[in-house]
């Protein structure tokens, strides 16, 4: 990798146009795709593809704190409505009084919006969709190229109506796909979660807001906003009970790093939350207390993944039974991606194991074997 891809990056952040948080919001959800070892990631010669979805969803949960926050959080110099501000608001608006941002994102992932929202929802992805691909995906790079679109690429999808649930996975099928040249996702790869201080692409959104607002708000009151996360403590709880009613129905159970027939147990994030913020049922395992006190933050080895594979596969067999369409829509989005879900188990524990392998080469957390 050249010295110059990562001259550019720091080019982009620095002195592109600053004229709203778009070209921030872009960047950021670029890498975030990239951190979570999307599956739906494809290399194809010099360029990589990414579902233009993804990105939409990110924009969603990155907005949504923003625009429900006071006070106002400036997003753009010289007006104060974003875009897709409207219909972001309308969407904020209906679930203020059934749950929030928490609810709004189990819906987006898991249940589908509610019929009665779909209009509004629709409009809001269109929209978005719109702002990306004519905004900061033709802009950005201007600070290195005359040419618009010199960093970007987007290819078109079809936006169609005709599923039976609007949710991620229809983002994802219908909103055509993006690509940036394989040097910057290898960037990505490597420097997206290293990329801080004083130069980092959140400081630098938390400061065009603040710069925006004259002041009137701190660099640490946006932050806490940009950062917040849809999946609650309760969220996470409510998870956990039902894998929970799920083994007390099944009878026995088994530690699965151990194998060890167990009468108490934790339902441990496989891949721990403090590291991904995945409350994905497949996630949630069984294990021994003590196990569990032992792994804490660490990522499991593929090998001790191939190790446990069958035990892992009984786990998600007894959710299938019981919890089919949510394990189906967080399987196919956090693991399978484009492969059909028919080769669920090969492909679920492989690309398991490849985010494993990821966390530990790429991002340097620490492997955990028995």
């Amino acid at each position: 990798m050249q010295n110059d891809v990562f001259q550019n990056i720091s080019k982009i952040i620095e002195r592109d146009s600053k004229s709203t948080t778009y070209k921030f919001a872009l960047l950021r959800g670029v890498i975030d795709i990239i951190q979570d070892n999307s599956p739906f990631i494809n290399i194809s010669k010099d360029r990589v593809h990414f579902p233009t979805g993804l990105l939409i969803e990110k924009w969603m949960l990155y907005y949504y704190p923003i625009l429900e926050s006071q006070p106002l959080i400036p997003q753009i110099n010289g007006e104060t409505n974003l875009a897709f501000g409207t219909q972001l608001k309308k969407i904020i608006l209906a679930y203020k009084s059934i749950g929030g941002f928490s609810a709004f994102y189990n819906d987006l992932k898991n249940k589908g919006i509610p019929k009665n929202l779909q209009e509004d929802f629709f409009a809001l992805a269109k929209k978005l969709k719109g702002t990306i691909t004519t905004m900061p995906m033709k802009y950005i790079g201007r600070s290195l190229s005359n040419d618009y679109y010199s960093l970007f690429q987007y290819e078109s999808g079809s936006a169609r109506r005709n599923s039976t649930e609007i949710d991620l996975e229809f983002l994802i099928n219908t909103s055509g796909s993006f690509s940036i040249p394989f040097e910057y996702y290898e960037a990505f790869k490597i420097l997206g979660s290293f990329i801080s201080g004083q130069d980092s692409i959140l400081f630098k959104w938390a400061e065009f807001s603040v710069n925006a607002s004259r002041q009137n708000l701190s660099i640490e009151k946006v932050i806490s906003e940009v950062l917040k996360s849809p999946i609650t403590e309760r969220d996470v709880a409510e998870s956990k009970q039902i894998y929970k009613a799920i083994l007390k129905k099944e009878g026995k159970v088994f530690c699965v790093w151990t194998g060890k027939a167990i009468t108490s147990y934790d339902v441990d994030h496989m891949i721990p939350f403090s590291v991904w913020k995945n409350n994905d049922l497949w996630n949630l395992l069984p294990s021994q207390s003590n196990t569990n006190n032992q792994k804490r933050d660490k990522i499991p080895s593929p090998e001790l993944i191939e190790k446990q594979k069958d035990l892992i596969l009984h786990y998600w067999e007894l959710l299938i039974g019981s919890q089919l369409q949510r394990f189906k829509k967080e399987m196919q989005v956090a693991l399978l991606g484009n492969n059909s879900f028919t080769s669920w188990q090969q492909t679920g524990i492989k690309q398991l194991q490849n985010s494993c392998a990821y966390l530990i080469s790429n991002r340097g957390y620490e492997e955990w074997k028995i």
